[in-house]
């Protein structure tokens, strides 16, 4: 096994693998104590070789693997990887692509939904891994080698699982279904919170304007706080204290100490008067600022018709072998049962051939669902208005 703690061992690596067809890639980090992930370990893999790189060792420079990262010849292979990509862009300030994530692609390929890497290992290789050192303090040096195999392992098991997913997308020609989905997750915008926008996190009920515009100043406030001190921003103040706050308006230290969780010293003291200095530049929200409603025509048995569609869209889900939520959520579902049809993924692209078409034959009365002794059978309807149930595709 091969650490990579230096800088001039990280380069040649690099340099081997400058024409590799692609990377299987993961990361160990902890974020308990901190606003950003601390990245501890790279573990990072080609067709042949597979390293770890320890992102901790002193005179490390990771700026090496910036070129490997930013080669658009290079397909990056992830599982889950939304937070490995996470680090990546705060480190480069870019994401990684292109990209491909097997958890994704499992989901096409009729794994399931969120397939644990594990799980799916076992079932395309047999193979079961270790996962006793999960959760292993990883910014603690030395690491042991069941550690560090343990973390090898991420990247190695990947090849094969990438490999076969791969293949049985090609040969179902679903590719495209993946790279759609790559396309949605390689957005530089998911990987970074504007805190003028952090407000819309917590969950307010109130549409008052002088709440809204006083929670969306307290949580801006935490926001740069948390990111310029580094700290989780539940730590510095949780949503209930940020909505009870900015709902009773306190307008002194007194006031503000009867806030949950406060007491008088931390209502006195810095914390507490920049607190009551946001509360007093807050401005109440604009109406353009409200969060918008959908007004949602008025349909009879709206609820009814969404649960038609979810059997549709489970039926749909286990003719094609395709994971319900990768296919359409709960929203979209609620969105096309109340007579929606702009804006929606579901009636565009690869979905709509799967599910949405149907949906919509659904909804006019041109589909219809019927029970058999042990299954749920999909009747269609012909020009001269006659039933037949329509073959599996």
């Amino acid at each position: 096994m091969l650490v990579i703690s230096d800088s001039e061992t990280l380069a040649a690596f690099v340099a081997r693998h400058a024409d590799a067809p692609y990377l299987l890639i993961d990361t160990e980090f902890l974020r308990e104590q901190t606003y950003y992930p601390k990245l501890c370990l790279i573990q990072i893999a080609g067709p042949q070789e597979a390293v770890i790189v320890d992102a901790l060792a002193e005179g490390l420079d990771l700026s090496h693997l910036e070129p490997l990262l930013a080669d658009q010849g290079i397909i990056k292979v992830f599982h889950a990887g939304r937070q490995d990509l996470e680090i990546f862009h705060k480190l480069y300030g870019f994401v990684p692509t292109p990209l491909f994530d097997t958890q994704v692609a499992a989901m096409v390929c009729g794994f399931g939904e969120q397939v644990a890497f594990d799980t799916l290992v076992k079932r395309i290789t047999g193979k079961s891994l270790d996962k006793v050192s999960r959760f292993t303090d990883w910014a603690r040096r030395p690491l042991s080698s069941r550690q560090l195999d343990y973390a090898l392992a991420d990247v190695v098991h990947l090849r094969p699982v990438y490999l076969e997913l791969a293949k049985s997308l090609a040969e179902r020609k679903r590719a495209a279904w993946v790279e759609e989905e790559m396309g949605a997750l390689a957005q530089p915008s998911l990987y970074v919170v504007d805190p003028q926008s952090a407000w819309e996190r917590i969950k307010a009920r109130s549409r008052d304007t002088r709440f809204l515009g006083r929670l969306q100043a307290l949580a801006a406030w935490r926001e740069r706080e948390a990111q310029e001190r580094d700290l989780p921003r539940q730590r510095l103040l949780r949503d209930e204290q940020l909505q009870e706050i900015a709902a009773n308006n306190p307008g002194n230290a007194e006031k503000l100490a009867h806030a949950r969780g406060f007491s008088r010293q931390a209502a006195e003291g810095k914390l507490g008067q920049r607190i009551l200095a946001v509360l007093a530049n807050a401005e109440p929200m604009s109406t353009e600022q409200l969060p918008r409603r959908q007004e949602r025509p008025t349909v009879v048995n709206a609820g009814s018709r969404g649960d038609l569609l979810r059997v549709l869209l489970r039926l749909a889900s286990e003719a094609h072998g395709v994971a319900p939520r990768l296919i359409a959520n709960g929203n979209e579902i609620d969105r096309l049962a109340a007579g929606e049809r702009d804006d929606l993924r579901v009636l565009s692209t690869w979905r709509a051939e799967v599910f949405g078409q149907d949906a919509i034959a659904l909804l006019e009365g041109r589909l219809a669902l019927a029970c058999s002794a042990d299954s749920v059978q999909i009747l269609e309807r012909d020009d001269q208005g006659a039933w037949a149930v329509r073959n599996a595709p």
